[in-house]
């Protein structure tokens, strides 16, 4: 009797706890799909309008564009060409300032001691909680008192001192986290300050420098209150007012042209994404695993 082996549950026991993590697999899968579903139909829908004419839009909302209308997105260009352009210039030159001016201040919290460096760098980053909404009336005042409303410069410069904050705080925790032992041979070797920053600390900051072009970058580009008050001339304004205006322009008669406005102006933000995802990942997880 001693030799006999007497059956056991627990392969019953696993049998029943696989069969439970397959459920909870799919079930998570299945929660997935359905959000990329309800995450892709908006965009569907705006595609599928953005080739149809209203007759079609109305006796076939859901079903695909017959015939399918071209001309739709020459007169979206037609109407928010300009409108994208100044987007375009105006967030990209307050993108390349931010994360100039974010990687040197950076690298000066990061790498160098002086008199108030903490109780700076506190106020800076507390900055993060103050709501973008109270600084409006100050910033515009200001604006009108440099003379530079209704230019390009009330845009770019606003922009710019505005994301330095979350600049700072993302660049300046990245290169801390970076071997002192380069920048010691840098000097050992007889690098400058200056030197270092940009032949050390920014190569190998590139992932991060990456990560707040592009977050700085979208939030410029889809910026809407802040241009509509301080951009008057309808030659100047972004794409982000100049899509409601074309709307109340030609009213709700047009929605096809309507919509492939829309698509227009994502084009670049989508090319952005593109070709900075891998080191926008790569920023956001080296930081997450720096802490």
């Amino acid at each position: 009797m001693s030799n006999m082996t007497i059956p056991s549950q627990p392969k019953l026991r696993s049998s029943s706890q696989k069969n439970q993590e397959r459920l909870s697999q799919w079930g998570l899968y299945l929660l997935v799909a359905l959000f990329l579903f309800l995450t892709f139909v908006p965009v569907y829908v705006m595609l599928s309008m953005s080739f149809k004419d209203n007759s079609q839009i109305y006796t076939n909302f859901w079903g695909l564009p017959d015939p399918w209308r071209w001309g739709n997105y020459a007169q979206g260009f037609k109407n928010i060409g300009h409108y994208t352009i100044n987007t375009v210039i105006n967030s990209v030159a307050s993108t390349v300032l931010v994360v100039v001016l974010s990687s040197l201040s950076g690298y000066v919290f990061a790498r160098h001691r002086f008199p108030g460096k903490e109780l700076f760098y506190f106020l800076i980053v507390g900055l993060l909680a103050i709501p973008g909404i109270l600084t409006i009336i100050p910033a515009f005042v200001t604006v009108r008192q440099l003379g530079i409303w209704n230019t390009a410069w009330a845009l770019i410069l606003t922009w710019t001192s505005g994301g330095q904050v979350i600049g700072i705080f993302l660049a300046r925790s990245f290169i801390a986290g970076l071997p002192e032992e380069l920048f010691e041979a840098g000097r050992i070797d007889g690098a400058t300050e200056f030197q270092l920053w940009y032949k050390v600390a920014v190569p190998l900051s590139w992932p991060i420098l990456m990560t707040i072009a592009i977050l700085h970058m979208v939030g410029a580009y889809n910026d809407f209150l802040w241009p509509l008050l301080v951009i008057g001339d309808d030659s100047k304004q972004v794409v982000s007012v100049g899509l409601t205006q074309f709307t109340s322009s030609f009213g709700v008669t047009e929605y096809g042209p309507q919509m492939a406005s829309n698509v227009i102006a994502s084009i670049p933000l989508l090319i952005l994404f593109l070709f900075g995802m891998k080191y926008f990942i790569s920023g956001i997880t080296s930081g997450a695993v720096k802490g």
